[in-house]
């Protein structure tokens, strides 16, 4: 990935999305202008989070990052299954079963194949889901995008920030807010950067 470092981060860098560093804007510049911070303290006593807190949003984007991180590896793992199951019957049908002269066994060949595949896609559907449908990383997730509406809010009114910070983009699903579910925290690695 461009830009990714190896190694521990500095005290108020996290990792955005593709693994660019990138470096925390404190909270008293982002919210300099009012609107902001108006938007600020409104999405923290909804989301019940503190977006002044510099350590408390540095831990949240750190944890966004690991987020990512997982959604793209569940797509990673199920790559070369769903990649196989999908064209080698495709394959196989192209050089030998459209040969076939029994309609009978092509049509078993088709029931099969399409179980096959059917049952491959619905396995990477269910991973997929089970992550998306994590109550914990979910409202991480909301807090970042609340986080990402702040951060916008503070650029149209002035606020001079890096382009396209935090680096995150839209959450069209899986951003829910539960209040219930569990606080989560970093890896034992990331606490210590």
């Amino acid at each position: 990935m461009t830009g990714e470092q190896e190694g521990p981060l500095g005290p108020q860098e996290y990792k955005a999305r593709g693994g660019i560093v990138r470096t925390q804007v404190p909270g008293e510049v982002l919210t300099a202008s009012p609107a902001a911070r108006r938007a600020a303290e409104e999405a923290g006593r909804e989301l019940r989070f503190d977006f002044l807190d510099d350590a408390a949003v540095l831990k949240l984007l750190r944890l966004r990052h690991l987020d990512d991180v997982q959604l793209h590896n569940v797509g990673m793992r199920w790559r070369l299954p769903v990649i196989l199951v999908v064209a080698a019957p495709i394959l196989y049908w192209g050089a030998y079963v459209q040969y076939w002269e029994s309609s009978r066994s092509q049509t078993l060949y088709y029931a099969a194949a399409g179980a096959v595949m059917g049952a491959v896609v619905c396995g990477f559907a269910v991973a997929a889901v089970r992550e998306w449908s994590h109550r914990g990383w979910q409202k991480v997730r909301a807090r970042a995008a609340a986080y990402r509406n702040i951060a916008h809010i503070a650029a149209r009114n002035g606020t001079e920030l890096p382009d396209f910070y935090p680096h995150y983009g839209p959450y069209p699903f899986a951003a829910n807010f539960h209040a219930d579910a569990e606080e989560l925290d970093l890896p034992d690695e990331e606490t210590t950067a």
